[in-house]
């Protein structure tokens, strides 16, 4: 699969969803905002638990209900986002997410999801499982719209 799809696709399930962002920095630094609240972090691994479930189920209005209609990575849209989707499904007759959050930070009413995990997806009408993409520690912004959680793009 072309990195780039695969690269939306984390975006997607990171809403908590699924995009790496730059490189890591050469040296440590702390990472910007506060820590977020029990209760927010909480919340965010919720919508993440249930942006995989559908994600593994391979519906993609599901997962898209946990992205932001304002959704921007570049010239990627919540629209473009819907065909990666489409083609990963295409390629793949079941997928597995395994993500796990390291930390969650809140930067100007925003929750920054720093993750790590591993997608694979098991090719249709060959039946062997894959690795599509995997990464330690990115960074993904999501926002508070109405009641839920919503992924609006990458870190930075």
């Amino acid at each position: 699969m072309a990195p780039r799809i695969a690269r939306r696709a984390r975006a997607l399930l990171l809403a908590l969803l699924v995009l790496p962002a730059a490189a890591p920095p050469a040296r440590a630094q702390a990472p910007p905002g506060a820590t977020a609240p029990k209760s927010a972090a909480r919340e965010l691994r919720q919508a993440l638990a249930a942006a995989t479930a559908r994600f593994e189920a391979l519906d993609p209005a599901g997962v898209l209900a946990h992205v932001s209609d304002q959704y921007r990575n570049g010239p990627i849209t919540k629209a473009s986002l819907r065909e990666h989707l489409l083609a990963m499904f295409a390629l793949y007759d079941t997928v597995r997410a395994r993500i796990r959050v390291d930390e969650v930070r809140m930067v100007d009413g925003a929750a920054w999801v720093y993750s790590t995990g591993e997608i694979s997806g098991r090719l249709r009408g060959v039946g062997a499982w894959t690795t599509v993409m995997s990464w330690e520690r990115e960074p993904e912004v999501a926002r508070r719209e109405g009641a839920a959680w919503r992924l609006v793009g990458p870190g930075p």
